[in-house]
């Protein structure tokens, strides 16, 4: 069976144009079902996330280092980035400390994201969490249904690189 998606741009920064999809016609992206979960029940980590996005957006762009590869079948990474050092921090309790929440997303380069969905993290390996597996394999397939929509040319890029185009009426195929 096919599942269908479209693409939802979601904002717009200095130096990286951040994107979503949304699902068999559901109006919500995969994003802002991420943020609306996570602001009831994991806000602080919630936040250091969306703190990295900002970052990421206005000041370094999406360079590799700054996202975990995630690839299974496909491209796909996650955020925040590995390293307690790195600033932003994520604290508890007044110490720094690694926030195991994973925004799953693929980064096309260094000006595109596309943001998914993900949860807390409770075991080593995304495929054994029963928290984050889906939104893992779900990353996965999306990324490699996004870069075929690349290779034939269903999206584009915009002379620079820095936005993507497709028809308004494209459905993602996955």
């Amino acid at each position: 069976m096919n599942t269908f998606a479209h693409i939802k741009p979601i904002a717009q920064y200095n130096k990286v144009s951040y994107y979503s999809v949304c699902i068999e016609g559901n109006e919500i992206s995969l994003f802002e079902e991420f943020i609306t979960h996570h602001t009831s029940t994991n806000k602080e980590k919630l936040n250091h996330v969306l703190d990295w996005i900002k970052l990421i957006g206005n000041k370094y762009g999406a360079q590799s280092h700054l996202f975990r590869s995630e690839g299974e079948t496909a491209d796909a990474s996650a955020l925040p980035p590995k390293g307690i050092e790195r600033k932003p921090h994520y604290t508890e309790y007044g110490k720094k400390k690694a926030n195991n929440i994973r925004l799953y997303c693929l980064r096309a380069n260094e000006n595109v994201v596309f943001l998914f969905n993900g949860d807390i993290k409770t075991a080593h390996y995304a495929q054994d969490c029963l928290n984050v597996r889906k939104h893992f394999k779900l990353a996965n397939k999306l990324t490699k249904a996004i870069d075929s929509a690349f290779a034939n040319k269903d999206i584009v890029w915009n002379d620079d690189c820095t936005e993507i185009d497709c028809e308004d009426d494209f459905k993602l195929q996955f």
